[in-house]
């Protein structure tokens, strides 16, 4: 599923127009993403929890030359799935 996707089927459930389901989405994902920049995990009881993950910098291969380089650490996001998602999926 894709973002338009996604978009006509909130609009549909929730009986809005798709432009109003997508600002709801854009919004979400423009609040989700402001917390994780500032640091902070943002929780949704029985959906999942967006968080920052501490990447250590490792030694990597270029897959042109063979020659080894090292791949810097840094932050990146991380979702961890909830109880009721994770039932669903079963």
């Amino acid at each position: 599923m894709n973002k338009k996707e996604l978009v006509a089927e909130i609009a549909e459930r929730t009986g809005t127009t798709k432009k109003l389901a997508a600002e709801v989405l854009d919004s979400f994902v423009a609040v989700v993403g402001e917390k994780l920049a500032k640091g902070e995990e943002v929780k949704l009881v029985g959906f999942g929890t967006f968080e920052v993950a501490e990447r250590k910098p490792r030694k990597g291969v270029n897959p042109r030359t063979k020659e080894a380089i090292q791949i810097p650490g840094g932050k990146v996001p991380k979702f961890r799935a909830g109880k009721e998602l994770k039932e669903k999926v079963k």
